[in-house]
């Protein structure tokens, strides 16, 4: 596609960049990118992805918009609350950005519609908050040859990778955490709280993130896990071996299709 008179003035910002240009706002206008969770995570990674031009945003929530959520979800605004968060996001992306398409999903990720809604994207970004949706996008991505851009948070800490281990050598999500853990070891933000901005500073990064991927720039986070302490101001990146015992991605896998996790 070719770019009109308004996406001239309103990616100038991008154009001016080598890197970016012409060509490569056409690749951000022509891609297409799912994001799980319109919360704390998604919240940032949506508006980032739909003010860079992004063409279709599908956001998939079924929760409405409680007054706790205010602290860190900041697409959502008071007068949203008890709308569903899916139908507040689009309103304040549409008002962000009203050049681009953003698609509905009104559900609840479960193993019999995660991989259709994965079949109709390029990128998925996880901005889930529980280790169920998190196995289920991974397993699904994995499946679909997809690229998984996921992201974390706890109190005051977060953290991110890409997985795409449909290619030779790289680590999927199982690579790194082969079961979930016991409820009661990790407890969710609901229960140990977080940092608002916290949300945000991870939320950007995967919008970053996903921006690369569709770009083709710089190193990809495919293989390394980046861990954010807000409290010592650090970021620290470590290596993701893939697992050749992985249930999904291994030399034997157990997984063979995509299953709830018990």
């Amino acid at each position: 596609m070719e770019l009109n008179d308004e996406q001239f003035h309103r990616y100038a910002r991008h154009l001016i960049l080598d890197e970016v240009g012409e060509e490569g706002q056409e690749k951000l206008l022509g891609a297409r990118v799912l994001v799980v969770g319109a919360g704390g995570l998604g919240a940032p990674m949506l508006m980032y992805l739909a003010a860079a031009g992004v063409g279709t945003l599908g956001i998939v929530d079924y929760d409405e918009v409680e007054l706790s959520n205010l602290q860190r979800q900041i697409i959502h605004g008071t007068a949203d609350l008890g709308r569903l968060k899916v139908d507040s996001a689009i309103d304040t992306v549409a008002a962000l950005n009203p050049g681009i398409t953003v698609i509905a999903h009104r559900e609840k990720l479960t193993q019999d519609n995660v991989a259709a809604l994965v079949a109709g994207y390029d990128i998925v970004a996880d901005g889930s908050d529980n280790f169920d949706c998190r196995y289920l996008l991974n397993d699904a991505c994995y499946f679909a040859s997809k690229t998984l851009v996921s992201g974390a948070l706890l109190r005051f800490e977060g953290q991110i990778s890409v997985f795409k281990a449909h290619q030779p050598g790289r680590p999927c999500y199982r690579c790194l955490f082969p079961e979930k853990p016991p409820a009661d070891l990790i407890p969710r933000c609901s229960q140990a709280g977080i940092l608002g901005a916290v949300a945000g500073v991870i939320g950007t990064l995967q919008a970053t993130e996903i921006l690369k991927e569709i770009l083709g720039l710089g190193d990809s986070l495919a293989g390394r896990l980046m861990l954010y302490d807000a409290l010592s101001s650090r970021f620290q990146t470590v290596k993701i071996a893939k697992d050749p015992d992985c249930p999904l991605c291994g030399t034997a896998p157990s997984i063979t299709e995509i299953r709830q996790v018990a």
